[in-house]
């Protein structure tokens, strides 16, 4: 039986930090939209900041391990509650972990104010912090099921450390490399999570039977994922063979496409809250196939169809699942305001855009970057006005959390 504190004592915090998903969720959604339109400016030399490791690796750093990160922790703390009956963090344990994210950014942004290896401990001690706090209750009633993802935010810390240390030892560690598998991390944990979700939530929002599982399809989805994980996070002592990630790929891609037909996407057209999911697990299969192609021929720029994963897939999953998440955790109904069936489309127009437009044209590059990075602000934006005022007030419902 769960143990939710009571209602007087819930009514003494205040709302934003009653449960992970409501500070990490909003903060993360506002982070984006600075954090795309400063590297825009970046980008552009409007302005001039000097980031911990320069422009370039400030935007695929904070993409993936803070924004991510934010998004990770949130769903996380939350969903602790879910498989253990216990309370996750709320209050001042909240508001720590909140501030030590908070910090990370402040300071990755400006490591002048520390100097840089206080700031690399600083942004390193975000996710060890999130993967105790949510081991703590699964250990506690000996759930070993769930206990997997407090390892996984370990291993993102590894990736986190490896692009620390391309910094530092430049000559050993590579910032593309920790990246992308700070990226293969991500996307690992967004299989493993729409395997669990994706089906029961087709199911729930079309009146239709729920897809029959198929745990071999399961493992073999998420399996490749992971075999691609460590092969990039163990890069700097196994080197990289561009034809084995390649083929990697494209065999995770397909046995993804099969997995996402099984849940016949098809029939969610009509209902913004179940096609952005479905789009964006079409992103991450059709991402995969292209960017394994990328590593096997020098035709398509892996470069640019890293993207598909990153906006399409991870953003687009984010958005899909932080404003389905939210409503149900306020206690509202489960329909959107109209406004985020633009911010869904925003997040897929980014996606084309910034990986199809560069390729196709080249010398029009700036122009469609853009394009994708002010589509994906306008996106991130629009859940940020529209659900702010559900995520800093009590449930609807009057229930705790």
């Amino acid at each position: 039986m769960m143990q939710i504190t009571d209602l007087q004592k819930e009514q003494k915090i205040t709302p934003l930090l009653r449960l992970g998903f409501r500070p990490f969720f909003l903060s993360g959604a506002i982070f984006s939209v600075f954090a795309i339109a400063l590297w825009l400016l970046m980008y552009r030399g409007v302005v001039s900041f000097s980031p911990l490791g320069g422009g370039y690796w400030w935007h695929i750093h904070e993409m993936i391990f803070a924004f991510g990160g934010a998004i990770i922790a949130g769903f996380l703390l939350t969903a602790v509650q879910n498989w253990t009956g216990m309370r996750g963090a709320q209050g001042t344990s909240l508001l720590v972990l909140f501030i030590l994210w908070l910090a990370g950014r402040v300071v990755v942004l400006m490591p002048n104010l520390l100097g840089d290896v206080l700031t690399t401990l600083v942004d390193l001690s975000f996710l060890p912090a999130v993967a105790y706090v949510l081991a703590k209750p699964i250990i506690a009633i000996k759930q070993y099921r769930n206990l997997f993802f407090a390892p996984l935010l370990l291993l993102l810390t590894i990736a986190n450390l490896e692009m620390h240390m391309a910094i530092y030892y430049p000559q050993t560690f590579s910032i593309v490399y920790a990246g992308y598998a700070g990226v293969m991390l991500v996307t690992f944990l967004m299989s493993v999570m729409a395997g669990r979700v994706t089906p029961m939530f087709t199911a729930n929002g079309t009146k239709t039977q729920k897809a029959t599982p198929a745990p071999w399809l399961d493992n073999i989805c998420n399996g490749s994922l992971a075999i691609a994980m460590f092969y990039l996070v163990f890069q700097p002592v196994l080197g990289f063979n561009a034809t084995f990630f390649g083929a990697l790929l494209i065999i995770a891609g397909i046995f993804q496409t099969m997995r996402w037909l099984r849940w016949r996407p098809w029939i969610t057209l009509t209902i913004p809250l179940l096609w952005s999911i479905h789009v964006s697990i079409k992103f991450i299969c059709f991402g995969l196939i292209v960017l394994g192609a990328s590593y096997l021929t020098a035709e398509i720029p892996s470069n640019h169809a890293w993207h598909l994963l990153t906006i399409g897939g991870m953003g687009g999953l984010i958005l899909a699942m932080i404003s389905r998440v939210s409503l149900g955790h306020t206690g509202r109904p489960l329909q959107p305001p109209k406004s985020m069936t633009l911010a869904y489309l925003l997040i897929s127009i980014a996606t084309l855009v910034r990986v199809f437009g560069p390729w196709g044209l080249p010398e029009k590059t700036l122009m469609f970057i853009d394009i994708s990075g002010t589509c994906w602000i306008a996106a991130f934006a629009i859940f940020a006005i529209k659900y702010a005022p559900m995520l800093t007030a009590p449930r609807a419902d009057g229930r705790p959390g």
